[in-house]
């Protein structure tokens, strides 16, 4: 069973298109939610790579409140709710560590 964190935590970066597929994100930093529309910023995108539409789909939203990246879309099919941004929070913003369940005997 994979950590639902660690699974979540892979559509923090090159977003994109996971982004244009939400319909309400939320920021794993501020834990504020908003619109994916009020996404204006995003990072990763060369000046040599404007017209490719590949490198495009690789930008990492920036938070429209907190200049963070760490924006989940609902297109990821994690909910963007305060209990999971939480949850998000508390493992890669306050120095926590997720550990693999010991076995059980």
């Amino acid at each position: 069973m994979k950590n639902e964190l660690l699974v979540a935590y892979r559509y923090l970066t090159n977003n994109w298109v996971q982004i244009q597929a939400s319909n309400m994100c939320g920021c794993c930093h501020c834990l504020q939610t908003f619109p994916p529309e009020s996404v204006v910023a995003w990072t990763g995108l060369h000046f040599d790579e404007l017209d490719d539409p590949e490198a495009i789909k690789r930008q990492t939203a920036l938070c429209p409140l907190c200049g963070n990246e760490s924006v989940l879309g609902n297109g990821a099919g994690f909910p963007v709710d305060p209990d999971f941004l939480g949850r998000m929070n508390d493992a890669w913003f306050q120095r926590t560590i997720i550990r693999k369940p010991a076995a059980k005997t």
